[in-house]
């Protein structure tokens, strides 16, 4: 690639031929630019990151809380003081039975705990209308406990944690695989790629592109891991974060690669159209591989067998191996293995990739059929 470059002092200017690394890094500093550039997707960007933050602090408070409705007030007497933890309740202290009773009653404290009744413990709760369960629960006697298969998760945290790892892949994935897709198509459509061809190879001007959206996808992965992390600090949820720590870093190392992947086949696709309108339709086959995923890793954020398998497959790997990190049910060397299975499989659709794009750019009209592409003589 040839460009013009202007002296500092003289004013000449004067030719320079780029390499393929440099005219690649050009097209994808363009991308970067024109997003950067975008009041729209900085607007949404803003909102999403947020989004994540208010919900991070919402939900930390929330639990140091007890939940919505704040901490649960409890009565006690002198005799049963010692057997109300003053850490998960918040105690208040009356002098007899008739005094918890009247502050239950006043509807001063949600529940009341005093001396007698027939069971184990020897103690009674006194509730207006429903008894409150964490308060029951926790002076309960209940009987030995032993777990065949212990896990120190937490089912329904399990659960919101997929939630949370299969949305950030699926909108960063989508939001950006979308970009490169209408980029494709409109260079195509005004023939802005006939001019770029006259210089660069297609080859590099599609590196180039999914390199410039890979950074955005990536820069807006770390922000969002980021923030989480300083909402988990911020509302004290220390223990929580060093349990996550190792799977967000493989998340982001992994989802870089995996966008790769995915940014192939977006561009590749979109490339055999030639209308806006078309778009959606050809880069369908790339979306269902977003949303199996997204879908899979919250239908089984528990199921070891089918995470297993999911962190092997390249399209699921993102959001299956750093599940199964964030579980304890992954041995140190997977995650590497499975970064080494997304490589090679970016390696093989990128040549695929490349070889449609660089086969259907140039060709208007209808859609050019994928068989016909990928038959095309250079």
């Amino acid at each position: 690639m040839t460009t013009q470059l202007q002296h500092p002092q003289t004013g000449q200017t004067h030719s320079r031929q780029l390499g393929a690394a440099q005219a690649a890094w050009l097209v994808a500093e363009r991308e970067i630019t024109t997003k950067l550039r975008s009041k729209a997707f900085l607007i949404s960007t803003g909102v999403l990151l947020l989004l994540v933050l208010g919900t991070v602090l919402f939900g930390g408070i929330s639990s140091k809380m007890g939940g919505f409705g704040g901490e649960t007030k409890v009565a006690v007497v002198a005799e049963t003081a010692d057997h109300v933890n003053s850490e998960a309740f918040e105690v208040v202290k009356v002098a007899d039975r008739a005094a918890a009773e009247q502050a239950v009653l006043s509807e001063k404290v949600d529940a009341a705990v005093v001396p007698g009744g027939d069971t184990p413990v020897g103690l009674t709760v006194l509730a207006a209308d429903s008894p409150p369960m964490s308060l029951v629960q926790a002076l309960s006697a209940s009987p030995q406990v032993e777990l065949l298969k212990p896990t120190t998760e937490n089912p329904m945290l399990a659960y919101f944690i997929a939630i949370a790892f299969g949305i950030v892949f699926m909108m960063s994935a989508i939001t950006f695989g979308t970009t490169i897709a209408q980029s494709v198509v409109e260079e195509k459509q005004t023939r802005i790629v006939e001019i770029l061809l006259a210089t660069v190879s297609a080859r590099t001007i599609l590196a180039g592109k999914i390199l410039g959206n890979s950074i955005l996808a990536l820069g807006q992965v770390i922000a969002i891991a980021a923030l989480t992390s300083v909402g988990m600090l911020a509302t004290g949820q220390d223990l929580l974060l060093g349990e996550l720590g190792t799977a967000l870093i493989w998340f982001a190392i992994l989802f870089a690669f995996g966008f790769v992947l995915l940014a192939s086949l977006y561009a590749a696709l979109a490339s055999l159209v030639s209308r806006q309108e078309d778009v959606a339709s050809a880069v369908s086959p790339v979306m269902w591989l977003v949303m199996i995923p997204y879908i899979a890793i919250i239908m089984f954020n528990t199921n070891v067998k089918v995470l297993a398998i999911m962190s092997y497959i390249p399209f699921s790997a993102p959001v299956g191996m750093p599940m199964r990190l964030y579980l304890g049910t992954a041995e140190w060397w997977e995650p590497v293995v499975s970064l080494g299975i997304l490589v090679v499989a970016i390696a093989i659709v990128w040549w695929l990739g490349a070889r449609i794009y660089e086969r259907s750019i140039l060709r208007t009209g209808a859609k050019v059929k994928l068989k016909d592409a990928l038959a095309a003589k250079e």
